[in-house]
């Protein structure tokens, strides 16, 4: 029955839905000229730095390989003037940027736009060092979803999961590293979906304790999960020493996976090769990327998720149990990190090392914040810093114009992480719960 006002009160059953606002405010004037000289500084750095070393003549860019799909020329583009270029196009924006000032939402354009300007002006910079040897894009993108980008989107994905029902997810680095000990243990005894499952598990363990914590006993969040990433870093090195070294033909020598034509899909010209070439992980990956994104936006799961994320209490009148919410998501979010550990080592490096994760579970957490906590923005951030993290694997091996020391390329998907976080990001709204604590009254 409708009161005197048309509404009626919630009752109990009833679902949550959580309404955001449209509007996009201006950004202040300090945050706007902040930002205008972060993008003055990329600029200058394209002009000064890549243009003025790169040698002269073209950059050539090798873009289809050999027997992938119809034969595709070498792009080239002059080397010095094209960071010129990009370089006076970044500068541009930025006097708009300090001139007028962009939305919010525009100004998610303007730092795609210069990203990708300073990332073009660094390979041309780069190619510019290989005369007569094209830069091959395929081989860095092959290296980037590859080598770098499976643990970084599982990771990310799994932080989201826990993130969205209000739980702050620190232990990724931590789910990650038992994931790839359990994975390549498992696998070496006994094959290698036997191995991701017991990856898929450990996580769940880790995830699980996460969630007992910070759900029952109201833990801090950020001390917990630090505490459980040196819980799991000190248990994974007990069990590298005192296991996996001492009999590593029987206990860390895991069959690495190998790749797998997609019929048809593969042949496409430039993309194929480089997404459709690979192992069963990265397809698991792609279909756990669609599963969490209309998971979370589609049903009614996904819902109340959000809605325990934003509004525990008001969740908890209209009769969804706060509490179950957030431990199922937290160790499902585990899992999915695990399975990340694992490609560390069954679908990649072929054994386990002392902290093979080195960071990119801290990097994952990363890509969750830069992405705006959705799941296709995490993914997106989670690329952009693999590609930073296949450029430190190839650069070395291609050469540059300025012989650079190879620690300097080993921190650049770290340096990229701090700029694009601190730098870029600004202010962003988390889930309103994140990291509270509901104690039902």
């Amino acid at each position: 029955m409708s009161t005197a006002t048309g509404t009626r009160p919630p009752a109990a059953g009833d679902e949550l839905v959580v309404h955001h606002q449209a509007a996009e405010p201006l950004l202040s004037t300090r945050r706007r000229l902040a930002g205008a000289a972060g993008l003055v500084v990329a600029g200058l750095v394209c002009i000064l730095v890549f243009g003025l070393d790169a040698n002269p003549g073209d950059a050539s860019f090798q873009v289809a390989l050999a027997g992938f799909g119809p034969k595709i020329p070498n792009v080239q583009l002059p080397g010095r003037p094209a960071c010129f270029v990009l370089g006076a196009l970044v500068i541009v924006l930025a006097l708009l940027h300090a001139a007028r000032g962009f939305s919010r939402r525009s100004m998610r354009w303007v730092i795609a736009t210069a990203i990708a300007c300073f990332a073009v002006s660094f390979l041309c910079w780069a190619a510019t060092g290989t005369p007569g040897n094209p830069f091959t894009l395929l081989g860095l993108l092959q290296t980037t979803i590859a080598a770098s980008s499976v643990p970084l989107v599982l990771g990310a994905l799994g932080g989201i999961m826990c993130e969205r029902s209000g739980v702050i997810n620190v232990a990724i680095e931590g789910q990650l590293l038992v994931g790839a000990f359990m994975g390549a243990m498992v696998a070496t005894m006994a094959n290698n979906v036997a191995g991701t499952l017991a990856a898929a598990a450990a996580g769940g363990v880790l995830g699980a304790l996460l969630a007992v914590f910070a759900v029952k006993y109201a833990v801090n969040q950020v001390v917990l999960g630090v505490v459980l990433n040196v819980l799991a870093l000190g248990l994974t090195n007990f069990g590298y020493n005192a296991l996996l070294q001492q009999n590593s033909s029987g206990l860390n020598n895991p069959a690495v996976l190998n790749p797998i034509k997609v019929p048809g899909l593969s042949q496409i010209p430039i993309l194929g090769p480089v997404l459709f070439d690979q192992n069963w992980l990265v397809y698991l990956t792609y279909a756990l990327i669609v599963a969490v994104h209309v998971w979370l936006f589609r049903t009614r799961w996904g819902l109340r998720t959000r809605a325990v994320g934003e509004h525990p209490r008001a969740a908890d009148t209209v009769g969804i149990n706060v509490a179950r919410m957030r431990y199922r998501n937290v160790i499902i979010g585990g899992m999915i990190a695990g399975i990340g550990g694992a490609y560390l080592t069954i679908g990649y490096a072929g054994a386990f090392s002392g902290n093979i994760s080195s960071g990119k579970g801290f990097i994952a957490l990363a890509a969750v914040i830069f992405g705006r906590w959705s799941p296709l923005g995490a993914v997106g951030a989670a690329l952009l810093f693999a590609f930073a993290d296949g450029l430190q694997i190839l650069l070395p091996i291609a050469g540059t114009p300025t012989n650079i020391p190879s620690a300097f390329w080993s921190m650049l998907p770290y340096v990229a992480t701090v700029f694009a976080v601190a730098g870029l990001v600004g202010k962003v709204q988390a889930p309103a719960a994140d990291g509270e604590p509901y104690v039902k009254s």
